[in-house]
């Protein structure tokens, strides 16, 4: 069940009212219920994946807390790990993994005929998979009890909002709110509609939108001289941020209207100054998930002056491989990681450059040019996970750098524009609304709408709401168009 659906429309509302008419006690079973539901209605025999999982992972958390000896509390860390990453690996892993085995093979000359799954992959089984991974090293490591109640950790597993593309939730922080109760609060229910309205606004007005010039150019990348090509990334940049935020929003608004809290996911990532900071803003739950799973187990950043690159690299790859199996996305995540690794080693020339030449004294001039560089490094890299493939990824990127001609630019750019049928009104007026939700993001506060949505105004406050609803009716896109990240 898609938000941008007719039927999660209908399904949010008779959820939230039967949810605040039951008594307390009960609630929990009408959530795991929806939630089962809300997942069943992509695929019902994949809800098995889900209970497997959730059952693995609270067996093991009740046997680590019962057993103090290591060998026997890493055999059931261990046999948790395998359970759930075996899942993930048959899934969505075995067949890109065959497929170079396949190759190596005709290399080497051997004889290797195993062949492909024809399975679909689980919507959603990276997040959920993550998260009970971050339950059972928590219960492990000792920082938080094991849930008891079955009920409930099934619930933190499987919680509909942020069940398919997150945030990934931390039981430390989650799971203490499913055991508290909510009243009625008007004034919380309408924040979390407007972060809700807020977030189809970027789904279906801009994200959407953008999708139709995006899907063309790259469907056709050959046909297309740089400047069409820099705009398509620049508009898949935003296509991917408002797709993806925008399901966070609508994800969090519609769990603060329970009353639940999930954590920020995004903080105006193309306001960056560098790449290390992109990353602070960027899908912070998963982010933060491998700096404190992957990361710092490694040693982080106190070890060799050679194991640290190594760290780095391996962290950004396999965060790579996370978003899905294919060489683009592990590519994407080693050219960040190589970004990452320049702009460390980097940064004492950088910065006498910039106190030599005077930028210091004009702060908002070197910020602008700090974000400028910080985002182009950044579209470069989402070429790579945009592309088909790492040939066509490279092919687009030389390609930028050709056909720079103001005449040959406006001919192909109109003819993508009449050849997809848009208006130009409208094509221009999607553009313009890009700088336009940047300014509106960057008076909200973490995790909340827009203040204009917010505003002690009355009148001003009902412009923002309708003008909203007049978008996402007239200007939104009607098909129900996946979420980028349902696919990871």
């Amino acid at each position: 069940m898609l938000f941008n659906s007719v039927e999660f429309l209908v399904f949010f509302p008779v959820v939230c009212c039967a949810y605040f008419a039951l008594p307390y006690r009960f609630r929990w079973v009408l959530l795991l219920a929806a939630s089962y539901y809300f997942y069943a209605s992509w695929k019902p025999a994949y809800l098995l994946l889900i209970i497997a999982s959730t059952l693995v992972d609270y067996v093991a958390g009740l046997l680590l807390s019962r057993s103090s000896r290591k060998p026997v509390r890493i055999a059931l860390l261990c046999s948790s790990l395998g359970c759930n990453l075996g899942l993930l690996f048959v899934f969505k892993y075995f067949n890109f993994f065959n497929a170079a085995f396949w190759r190596l093979s005709g290399y080497l000359g051997l004889a290797y005929q195993v062949p492909d799954l024809n399975v679909l992959l689980p919507v959603g089984i990276s997040f959920y998979t993550f998260q009970t991974l971050s339950y059972t090293i928590e219960v492990y490591r000792g920082t938080h009890p094991p849930q008891r109640h079955l009920g409930i950790f099934a619930l933190y597993v499987a919680f509909f909002p942020q069940l398919v593309a997150g945030p990934i939730e931390r039981s430390w922080r989650f799971l203490p709110q499913l055991l508290e109760k909510y009243d009625f609060d008007y004034d919380r229910i309408v924040q979390g509609l407007r972060l809700m309205l807020w977030g189809f606004f970027k789904k279906v007005v801009i994200a959407d939108r953008l999708a139709a010039i995006v899907n063309h150019v790259y469907a056709t990348s050959d046909e297309h001289c740089g400047p069409i090509l820099a705009i398509a990334t620049v508009a898949f940049a935003y296509q991917i941020y408002c797709d993806f935020s925008g399901y966070s929003d609508i994800a969090i608004g519609a769990a603060r209207v329970m009353g639940l809290r999930l954590m920020t996911n995004f903080d105006r990532p193309y306001h960056a100054r560098s790449i290390v900071e992109f990353w602070q803003r960027w899908h912070i739950s998963l982010s933060t998930w491998f700096r404190d799973y992957v990361y710092i187990p490694l040693g982080g950043s106190r070890v060799s002056r050679w194991r640290f690159p190594v760290n780095i690299l391996v962290v950004f790859a396999v965060s790579g491989l996370w978003h899905g199996a294919n060489w683009t996305f592990v590519a994407w995540g080693v050219l960040h990681a190589v970004f990452y690794l320049l702009e460390r080693a980097l940064s004492p020339v950088c910065s006498r450059c910039v106190r030599a030449i005077g930028l210091l004294k004009h702060s908002v001039l070197l910020s602008s040019l700090q974000v400028a560089l910080t985002f182009s490094l950044v579209c470069i890299a989402w070429v790579l996970f945009r592309a088909e493939s790492v040939a066509q990824a490279v092919q687009i990127i030389v390609g930028m750098a050709r056909g720079w001609d103001v005449f040959i630019f406006s001919e192909d750019l109109l003819g993508i524009v009449e050849a997809l049928s848009i208006r130009v009104w409208t094509f221009l007026g999607i553009l313009a609304l890009i700088p336009l939700a940047e300014a509106v993001e960057a008076f909200r506060e973490g995790g909340r709408p827009p203040r204009l949505l917010e505003s002690r105004i009355l009148p001003l406050r009902w412009v923002a709401y309708l003008t909203l609803l007049l978008a996402v009716m007239n200007l939104g896109v009607t098909d129900e168009m996946p979420f980028i990240y349902f696919q990871f």
